[in-house]
């Protein structure tokens, strides 16, 4: 059953979290990344249809420095609320609860991956070159991605970017990505915008988020 928990980070701040158990036999561990709006009933359902493909799923709330329990709405305040805290939230204080979580999950056995939206796509990125023993790597339309496609990964990675993203430049990332990381795959949806895999309705593609949680999955089951 789901149910929020509490980790502490490496700075002693006690952080909540979205937890589920695996729903099958448990094969392993993953890290939902949230998007900027927090750990909203988008990222709950996410958290949800990993335990169901048998990963136990934790989602940490990156935001609870600055405000406790943060969701906001997919509207312009919502938006810009959200990207006030993500602006905010010093990138390693996030990477580094991103490892409280990857030692949580290890405790319970099997390699842990990491898969993120937007800000967490972004953040996925990064955490598959800057933190230690993550399995595999899925990142999804994250706007860091591509002024950081230099570093080099420590795990697999896969690049998930909708081709009609307004805000993020897929044939420009792809190409970044390919100079620097060439082993590194980076799938382009034809049809698809920012969000895709995000269930509202003005932003979900279904196609596209079923294709890429297809080779997400296939990535983790691998590593």
């Amino acid at each position: 059953m789901a149910e929020t928990i509490t980790l502490t980070g490496a700075d002693g701040f006690e952080f909540s979290a979205y937890h589920e158990p695996a729903f099958t036999p448990h094969k392993g561990g993953v890290i939902v990344l949230q998007e900027i709006f927090g750990i909203d009933r988008h990222v709950r359902a996410d958290v949800e249809r990993w335990a169901k493909m048998g990963y136990e799923a934790i989602a940490p709330s990156l935001f609870d420095r600055r405000e406790r329990n943060f969701t906001a709405a997919h509207d312009p305040e919502g938006l810009q609320a959200g990207l006030a805290h993500a602006r905010a939230t010093p990138l390693d204080q996030a990477l580094s609860d991103i490892a409280a979580c990857r030692d949580f999950l290890g405790k319970h056995g099997g390699k842990v991956h990491v898969v993120g939206y937007c800000y967490g796509g972004s953040l996925a990125w990064l955490a598959a070159a800057k933190v230690e023993g993550l399995a595999a790597c899925s990142s999804y339309y994250g706007s860091l991605v591509q002024a950081n496609a230099g570093l080099k990964p420590l795990c697999p990675v896969i690049v998930h970017l909708g081709r009609t993203d307004p805000g993020i430049p897929a044939d420009e990332v792809a190409a970044a990505l390919a100079a620097e990381n060439p082993d590194v795959p980076v799938y382009i949806y034809e049809g698809a915008g920012h969000g895709f895999n995000n269930e509202s309705p003005e932003r979900y593609n279904a196609e596209a988020a079923d294709l890429a949680r297809h080779r997400t999955l296939e990535l983790f089951d691998k590593a």
